[in-house]
């Protein structure tokens, strides 16, 4: 690992002096208790931390909410002391956008570690700001022997599992914050807007788990107020602060920020709801997704961009976010012979082979929100995902997948590996031509992890279409067990500068390695 280690990092009390100044900002509720209303006396408040996204070799993305109207400022220093800075003016936050902004950072250095502070000031008086709230971030580096190490997961509040202060709360962003990585992929289901958090739910042997609750989570979500509330639920959590405060962020997002399994153009058949159109549903949750993540491709409050898109980190690596929700045809059995729209979309499919092609990254990272030889059902005949569960030749959706495997194959594109969360389970998949009903591609792996705060479920069945098989799983036996009953689980990559060698750890809370494996560039059917 060519990494220094966390004690050696530049800055490191810098950071956390700002990740404290805006945990102090924020007081968490008591249990049943919704989040309190910010004062608005005195100066413009930060309370809910700060957070880089899309970070590159030169630029990035930060991003704050205030407490009030307020002008975004934000500067950046090579140093944790700010000795020297550089001062970029921000939008003015508003209720437009729910008060929140997102800045852009052009011009950094490679490499490096970069240190900015946000305030926030007054409309009316400049001079009147609030207190700074700090954190850091390392752009890519573009020198290959620096190598590349970040972590992955999805699943946040999911399944009725919040905040539990008896459990020091989501405790997991500190075992990750712990790590040091460059990145963090946030693979989707960044909330559940469909999932209502009640105050305690009574576990199986007894014991009972207590969720700090909010006036918008007490509900599902259809109101752009309610969308807004659930991604500002997680924000109450001080270990998530903290890690946004260190660790920049690639998000994408699945299902569950709008409604469980839900597709374009579907009418819901759920009686919680009084807005059944979930195209309706999905532009209100899009434009609160937008205002709460630093997305390069959506602007805040504006959510006419799109969210898949290519993240170039230096030599090594290049990490294709997919959007598997916005584009896909309806869940079906699946056995359709023909299906140009898929779970991509004819404009995103081509997008990707087009970009795939063009990389000359030694890896590439597809960053898919769903997994693709893993059967997940949608009712008793419906399917949610790729694979639907027939092991023959590419049917439905798998035709999309076959299309994209064999451009990879004929294209010589190597280095491909495909990254999840989705399933609430752990895995490592090794798909095979040789055991293949679909044999033009080369093999591949797919890793698979999470949740980070959400019930665990049972290990799906494979599909053997694209002749999967299991290296490892860990997964509980029953269905929605608690983070208390199953670990959180997140995934490491470590990119080595100077073998080019990529290993990926399976990790579950408090920092254990459950699995590991390492891939070599440039070799086919590993």
């Amino acid at each position: 690992m060519s990494h220094r280690p966390p004690s050696q990092l530049p800055g490191r009390r810098g950071v956390l002096r700002g990740a404290l100044a805006a945990s102090a900002a924020l007081t968490l509720p008591t249990i049943g208790a919704t989040a309190p209303a910010f004062a608005l006396s005195g100066r413009p408040k930060a309370g809910w931390g700060v957070q880089a996204g899309d970070v590159t070799a030169r630029s990035g993305l930060v991003w704050v909410r205030s407490d009030r109207p307020a002008r975004m400022i934000v500067e950046t220093s090579p140093t944790a002391s700010f000795r020297t800075v550089s001062r970029r003016q921000g939008p003015l936050l508003g209720p437009g956008t729910d008060f929140t902004g997102t800045t852009r950072l052009r011009g950094l250095p490679p490499g490096e570690q970069i240190h900015y502070r946000v305030l926030l000031a007054d409309p009316d008086d400049p001079r009147r700001t609030g207190e700074p709230v700090e954190g850091t971030f390392r752009t890519a580096s573009e020198r290959r022997r620096d190598g590349v190490r970040f972590l992955w997961s999805g699943d946040i509040a999911g399944q009725g599992w919040g905040i539990n202060p008896d459990r020091g709360g989501y405790r997991v962003y500190e075992d990750m914050r712990a790590l040091d990585p460059d990145f963090f992929l946030c693979s989707g289901d960044n909330i559940y807007a469909d999932g209502p958090i009640t105050s305690s739910v009574t576990l199986p042997d007894g014991r009972v788990w207590r969720n700090i609750t909010t006036e918008e989570k007490s509900k599902v979500a259809e109101t752009l107020a309610e969308f807004r509330g659930a991604f500002r639920y997680n924000l109450l959590d001080e270990n998530l602060r903290r890690f946004n405060a260190q660790v920049p962020t690639v998000t994408q997002w699945d299902d569950h920020e709008v409604h469980n399994n839900w597709y374009p153009g579907q009418i819901l058949a759920d009686d919680r709801y009084t807005e059944k159109d979930t195209d309706v549903l999905a532009a209100r949750s899009l434009r609160a997704f937008s205002e709460y993540f630093p997305v390069s491709t959506l602007p805040p409050g504006d959510p006419h961009g799109r969210v898949y898109r290519v993240l170039r980190q230096g030599p090594l690596l290049d990490v294709f976010v997919l959007d598997m929700r916005t584009y896909r045809n309806a869940n079906s059995p699946g056995r359709q012979t023909d299906d140009p729209t898929g779970i991509l979309g004819a404009e995103q499919l081509a997008w990707l082979k087009r970009e795939l092609s063009r990389s000359r990254a030694t890896w590439k990272v597809i960053a898919s929100d769903m997994p693709l030889g893993l059967v997940v059902a949608d009712g008793a005949t419906d399917f949610e995902a790729v694979a639907q569960g027939d092991p023959g030749a590419p049917l439905g959706r798998e035709l999309q997948i076959a299309e994209l495997l064999r451009h990879i194959k004929h294209r010589r594109i190597t280095g491909t590996v495909w990254l999840t969360t989705d399933v609430h389970y752990t895995s490592a998949q090794h798909y095979e031509p040789a055991r293949a009903a679909f044999q033009d591609f080369e093999p591949f792996w797919e890793f698979v992890s999470g949740p980070l705060a959400a019930g665990g479920f049972p290990a799906a069945a494979l599909d053997g279409t694209f002749g999967p098989r299991q290296a490892f799983v860990k997964a509980p036996d029953r269905a929605n067990t608690s983070p208390a009953e199953t670990p959180p689980y997140f995934g490491e990559v470590d990119i080595d500068g100077g073998s080019g060698e990529l290993t990926v750890r399976l990790r579950q809370e408090g920092g254990d390695v459950l699995f590991s494996k390492t891939l070599q560039p440039g070799r086919v059917g590993q």
